[in-house]
């Protein structure tokens, strides 16, 4: 039998979808980002970026938060 393959990430990204079509983060998502940002740097993995994907667009949280996340 192999053994399992043992995953080692540095980094993630987080990706989501807005079935409305409307890519724009809620407060919960920010929230939700903000957590695992906080989360991650525990363990050690650094959280890349979340995205919330909409009709035929895209909205990066950090590009729009990246200050209120990082506590800065």
């Amino acid at each position: 039998m192999q053994e399992p393959i043992k995953m080692q990430a540095s980094k993630i990204i987080l990706v989501h979808n807005h079935p409305s079509g409307n890519a724009q983060p809620s407060k919960k998502d920010i929230e939700f980002t903000q957590y695992m940002h906080k989360t991650s740097a525990l363990v050690g993995i650094d959280l890349m970026d979340h995205l919330v994907i909409g009709d035929k667009t895209y909205t990066s949280i950090y590009s729009q938060q990246k200050t209120k996340i990082e506590g800065k």
